[in-house]
């Protein structure tokens, strides 16, 4: 009895939050965990999801926009990709990716930020993107051999069913999970594990998770990202505080790591590959 009594609040909680339109459509399992930690920190239920809420709002609202959109966004795609013109299906993904903060503010960079990256790789075969939001988009971008794989993890299902369809449409062997990477991180090997921009986001959550992440993820090179201004566009000294941070995360690893740096965004390159 007293286990169900401890449950009965999180379970509401849980309900309150995915009932709400703005939240919906994140995956449960997170809700759940992080109502649980607003629940041993507040004085009731009410108060419990309305930190619960900004806390979601924090990680992953604050970043999206256009989230009815999806039909429309396949429609261009599909109308762009029956030009043959591949100029025109890069116009469409772009068009797209401004619905998204964090692919928005890579637009202006976008043409050499890939190129610089993939220049420091060899051949990649597969991709794990750890909370993508709609980075796959990016693909027409990325040098890839065929064939390849690709695989993305994010907190929205309906983000999930969109690129779902986006993989289809492209011919494009991609598998798409909601998953709440802090609680189970993905550990299927791959050639190359993308985490843009995600490592601040998830330490807002448990201090831990970035370590966790970068030492659980089963890749052969990892990319890590971090902004240098922050949504409002403000710097603060953002990429001095990140490269820091990032060296104390790595410190007492025998990882080759390469920084890359450019105008919106500061990037390292690991090789796991300890010789």
């Amino acid at each position: 009895m007293p286990r169900l009594d401890k449950m009965a609040p999180l379970e509401q909680l849980v309900a309150d939050v995915s009932h709400s339109s703005k939240y919906r459509d994140i995956c449960p399992e997170l809700i759940s965990a992080i109502g649980a930690q607003e629940l041993a920190k507040r004085r009731s239920l009410k108060e419990a999801v309305k930190a619960t809420k900004n806390k979601l709002h924090q990680i992953g609202g604050a970043y999206l926009d256009g989230r009815d959109n999806q039909v429309s966004w396949l429609a261009a795609l599909k109308q762009a990709l029956q030009t043959g013109q591949p100029d025109q299906v890069k116009q469409a993904c772009r068009h797209i990716m401004e619905y998204h903060a964090s692919t928005r503010e890579r637009l202006p960079i976008l043409d050499e930020f890939y190129t610089s990256i993939f220049a420091q790789l060899p051949p990649i075969h597969s991709i794990l993107d750890i909370a993508c939001g709609l980075n796959p988009l990016a693909l027409p971008w990325m040098p890839l051999l065929e064939p390849f794989t690709y695989y993305a993890y994010d907190i929205y299902q309906n983000m999930m069913d969109f690129l779902a369809a986006y993989f289809e449409l492209m011919h494009i062997e991609g598998h798409c999970q909601t998953r709440d990477v802090i609680q189970a991180c993905p550990t299927q090997s791959v050639d190359l594990a993308l985490v843009l921009k995600v490592l601040p986001c998830l330490e807002q959550l448990d201090k831990h998770a970035a370590y966790r992440l970068l030492h659980t993820l089963n890749a052969r090179y990892i990319v890590v990202s971090y902004p240098i201004q922050s949504l409002g566009g403000k710097s603060k000294g953002m990429a001095s505080y990140y490269e820091e941070h990032f060296k104390r995360l790595v410190n007492v690893d025998n990882w080759q790591v390469r920084k890359l740096e450019f105008s919106t965004e500061l990037v390292f390159l690991i090789d796991t590959y300890v010789q």
